[in-house]
């Protein structure tokens, strides 16, 4: 029976493991109300907002060199994944859809020295970025940072993650973020600033707890609300995503 006991254990240990990992079984197999924002052939949902042009890609394989560490490309037609244009440059893009309180899990890829973010409500950024194997004191610019403010022409605010979980480029990655809209009393007055309950980038809690009390950098010309769009960057470097599903905050 021991034996059986320890034999079971190790079964469940790996299946954890695997479930863990961006491309095993992602969270929304594991409960219910979660929504697909990529059809897996189109970008259907989505509109652009910047001055490069929509360049998005789907692609059914995100191809990294490590002959060329700084570029990604598509491969194998139309898929269930996006990448940012053949020159790894294009147009932000956001959901037609507005979402309030939410719960967000994704999965990325990102070429060497690249640089993303992935905008709840269109306004304050979880930081993307190749922080792998970075040294010294994280910043409010590493991966899995709440990203500073712009007043003044100065940084201001910002959470640097708690810790570094960065993976090397070339492999995906995961976010999964609880985040609380920010409240506003019947005359349209903000009487509580957004909140980022929990961030886990890759299995590991990089932010908990953190308010932001107003947009971030390079945010989208938009007021804040109690519903607005997600946002996704596009154009800071070479970056792709698959696995986006969101449901209410619960």
């Amino acid at each position: 029976m021991t034996q059986m006991r320890i034999k079971l254990a190790l079964l469940c240990a790996a299946a954890c493991a695997l479930f863990a990992q961006p491309g095993g079984d992602p969270p929304f197999l594991h409960g219910a109300g979660w929504t697909a924002l990529l059809d897996g052939h189109s970008l259907a949902g989505w509109r652009s907002y910047g001055k490069l042009g929509n360049q998005w890609m789907p692609c059914k394989t995100i191809t990294w060199d490590a002959q060329a560490p700084n570029r990604l490309a598509c491969a194998g037609g139309p898929g269930d994944r996006i990448l940012n244009g053949p020159r790894n440059r294009t147009d932000n893009i956001y959901t037609e859809r507005t979402f309030g309180d939410v719960e967000l899990y994704l999965e990325f890829l990102l070429a060497r020295g690249s640089n993303s973010g992935v905008y709840l409500h269109g306004l304050y950024e979880v930081q993307i970025f190749d922080s792998f194997e970075a040294p010294g004191p994280l910043k409010t610019s590493d991966n899995g940072a709440i990203y500073h403010r712009w007043i003044d022409a100065k940084p201001v605010g910002g959470s640097a993650p708690r810790a570094n979980a960065s993976r090397a480029p070339g492999q995906w990655q995961s976010f999964h973020i609880f985040f609380r809209a920010p409240r506003f009393d019947a005359s349209g007055r903000k009487v509580e600033n957004a909140r980022f309950l929990r961030v886990l980038h890759n299995g590991v809690v990089v932010q908990e707890d953190v308010e932001v009390d107003g947009p971030t950098r390079a945010h989208m010309d938009r007021a804040e609300a109690p519903e607005n769009p997600l946002m996704l960057q596009g154009d800071h470097g070479p970056v792709a995503f698959r696995n986006i599903y969101i449901r209410p905050l619960r």
